[in-house]
């Protein structure tokens, strides 16, 4: 925590995603440090609007070092809490060992502070690199579990393709009146997460139920594994509902979330994953039941 800031040669910005050039030297550093590109958020309405990007750029215009935060409220134990997110947090190879992650995280975390936030949240599969600033790690768990019978009196429910101007339309307006898919965690406002992760994992598949004005973020193993990602709709359909209009009988189900509004019932499992999802505030809070965030609201 005490290591000293070298800067030399490089300049400190931040709010620069309205500028085209930071916002692609972004694309690039994450392309370049995680293999991930977000790149088309700007072809699904752009970055949050709530965002504030902080780094430090070379002489070239590109980015040594970044994080940025965003409003991200969410559901903790049946309450609203008021939060940020972090993310976008990479410094290139040669830029290492200065103390430029340490400036732009405590930057970002002064931010956070100064807006009021009453709690900040992260992903990380280094956690022992944020708890000298006051985050823990919350434990994450899925449910398993036999599928009901599908609802027999479900409409069929039709792809959306967000890449496709009406469909993202209706994505973006049924984003916007979402509730929380759970009263244990989970985000109330997560449009730009969840549309870019529809194009950074192939395998994810977007349904809508018309019926129901339900979005369902799933996938399908070639064992039959159904597993349940998101649910974005103003009130959420049943499972039964989801696999009667999904026209789906699966082997087995997978809810990454805790089902508490599914009419359905699995077995909590401790989630196996690298990434650990962190939180500042909020004292020591953790879910008062086995639960975990969407993965379609990782950032």
């Amino acid at each position: 925590m005490t290591q000293r800031l070298d800067s030399a040669g490089l300049t400190f910005r931040q709010d620069y995603f309205g500028d085209p050039a930071g916002w692609a030297a972004l694309v690039c550093l994450l392309r370049d440090i995680f293999g991930i590109d977000i790149g088309p958020l700007q072809q699904l309405g752009g970055p949050d609007p709530t965002s504030m990007p902080f780094g430090w750029f070379d002489a070239e215009g590109g980015l040594a070092a970044n994080i940025s935060a965003f409003a991200l409220p969410f559901v903790l134990n049946g309450r609203i809490v008021h939060a940020a997110g972090l993310q976008s947090g990479a410094v290139r190879p040669a830029w290492r060992g200065r103390g430029l992650y340490r400036d732009v995280t405590v930057k970002a975390l002064d931010w956070c502070d100064r807006q009021g936030f009453e709690a900040v949240i992260l992903y990380t599969d280094k956690p022992s690199l944020y708890e000298p600033y006051g985050f823990h790690a919350i434990p994450l768990h899925r449910y398993e579990g036999a599928a009901p019978a599908p609802s027999s009196s479900a409409a069929p429910a039709g792809p959306l393709l967000p890449t496709n101007a009406d469909d993202l339309a209706l994505l973006q307006s049924l984003l916007k009146a979402r509730s929380p898919v759970s009263t244990s965690l989970a985000v109330t406002d997560n449009a730009a997460m969840f549309l870019i992760n529809t194009q950074l994992d192939p395998d994810v598949r977007i349904s809508f139920l018309e019926d129901k004005q339900a979005v369902i973020a799933w996938k399908i193993d070639e064992a039959g594994r159904f597993s349940l990602l998101d649910v974005v709709a103003a009130e959420m359909p049943s499972l039964a509902a989801i696999l009667g209009g999904l026209k789906i009988a699966p082997a087995s189900v997978d809810v990454v979330f805790r089902p508490d509004k599914l009419g359905w019932e699995g077995v909590p499992e401790p989630l196996e994953s690298g990434t650990r999802l962190m939180l500042r505030g909020l004292g020591d809070a953790t879910p008062d039941f086995p639960a975990m965030l969407s993965p379609m609201a990782e950032f």
